[in-house]
């Protein structure tokens, strides 16, 4: 059956009309795998804090190929050599760059598997799928892991300027409602250029990537690191390591095949073998949601009670501080809940605990965004500003916090 004209537009809210541009993306949009994705949130439990905040990975991945699209069109126009081939490749690749993330995504990387990046996965899925599509994206994969020899190819992928953060900055902003995080997106693709394979920007483009990496660290405090978000994607990384627990001790918990598959196996990154794969599909939020609302009635106090406060969103209190915190408060406050509740300390801990957070919006030593001056001269962004704030941009700032429940 031929569906190739079956669908050739998305209408997305953020830039109008997109054009599914080749026969390859649209069979690639219309794989199960990345179906999986409309059924992935964006912005994991962030709703809690923004209402509006429900948009998906696959809104995502579509909007990241229609910038790209983009991209390639200027660069094209500008001169820079991009064949068919490189051109089909770079947007296989973006729409391909996240699909390897697991429920609410990051949540997972810490619980469901261990120590498995999303981006690992990502490209698990991709070699599957080069399978399937008989080696056409080839490219692709090598594109997308760096080691094809025109550098610029994997910058507009996963630089400190790629079309995936140019895209969710302006989505999630648009979404959220957060105003400071909206950036001009056709202006910096507008900007962009090619010298020695190495992807720049024109000097006259330069406020707008200040622009764009002020609104990036605005994002990050603002949104990303919300600390209402942050309270609720760490009760769900503990909601999934104690369900893990209970169930090697042997305790059974009610769950979908796929999540039950991971609460009874440890896996690693070496375990990942195509049936794990074809496995981790399956996942998606509405596993973990509809696991939740069943161990909420579970008779073990710290599964049923995270999965309460969450589900009720009557959230731990969370503090956020600039210096670490003193053992001597979070021993004060474990031991207030073990009389309260009468629990093990271990089981206080669930309830109890303190980390760290770090947003850092420019990386200078890593890919570095580079400005062509009118002059031909190539100079690093936080030189090239005469704003002394992307020097500040650049220094990692870390602050520490503190969740416990309320009163």
């Amino acid at each position: 059956m031929n569906t190739a004209n079956k669908l050739k537009i998305f209408n997305d809210p953020i830039y109008g009309f997109i054009t599914i541009p080749n026969e390859q993306i649209f069979d690639l949009i219309e794989h199960k795998y990345f179906q999986r994705l409309r059924r992935i949130s964006q912005m994991g439990l962030s709703y809690l804090v923004y209402p509006g905040a429900h948009h998906t990975r696959f809104h995502h991945a579509i909007g990241c190929m229609h910038l790209m699209q983009k991209a390639v069109q200027v660069l094209r126009f500008k001169g820079v050599d991009i064949s068919e081939d490189e051109g089909n490749a770079l947007l296989a690749a973006i729409l391909l760059h996240d699909i390897g993330h697991g429920p609410f995504s990051h949540a997972m990387e810490h619980s469901i598997v261990n120590g498995i990046s999303h981006e690992h996965i990502s490209l698990q899925f991709m070699e599957e799928l080069n399978k399937e599509f008989n080696g056409t994206l080839t490219l692709a994969i090598k594109i997308f892991k760096g080691v094809y020899h025109r550098t610029f190819m994997n910058q507009l992928i996963s630089g400190q300027l790629d079309m995936d953060r140019v895209d969710y900055l302006k989505r999630d902003s648009f979404y959220t409602g957060v105003s400071e995080g909206n950036i001009n997106s056709e202006r910096i693709i507008s900007m962009l250029n090619v010298v020695d394979d190495k992807l720049v920007v024109e000097e006259k483009g330069i406020y707008s990537v200040e622009k764009f990496l002020v609104a990036r660290r605005l994002m990050y405090w603002q949104v990303y690191l919300h600390k209402t978000s942050l309270a609720a994607e760490q009760l769900l990384i503990r909601i999934l390591q104690r369900a893990k627990q209970l169930h090697h001790n042997g305790k059974s918990l009610h769950a979908s095949r796929a999540l039950q598959f991971f609460l009874d196996n440890e896996i690693g990154k070496s375990d990942f073998n195509e049936e794990i794969l074809e496995t981790f599909s399956r996942l998606d939020d509405v596993d973990i949601l509809s696991a939740m609302k069943e161990w909420q009635f579970s008779d073990d106090f710290v599964l049923s009670n995270l999965c309460k406060i969450l589900l009720e969103r009557d959230l731990l209190k969370i503090k956020i501080k600039k210096n670490p915190i003193k053992e001597a408060k979070l021993a004060n406050h474990i031991e207030d809940f073990i009389n309260k509740y009468n629990v093990t300390e271990e089981e206080a801990n669930y309830f109890v605990f303190s980390g760290l957070i770090e947003n850092q919006a420019y990386y200078v030593d890593k890919q570095n965004i580079h400005i062509l001056m009118k002059s031909g001269k190539i100079v690093d962004v936080a030189k090239a500003s005469d704003q002394l704030n992307l020097k500040a941009l650049s220094k990692t700032v870390t602050k520490y916090y503190m969740c416990y429940p309320k009163k």
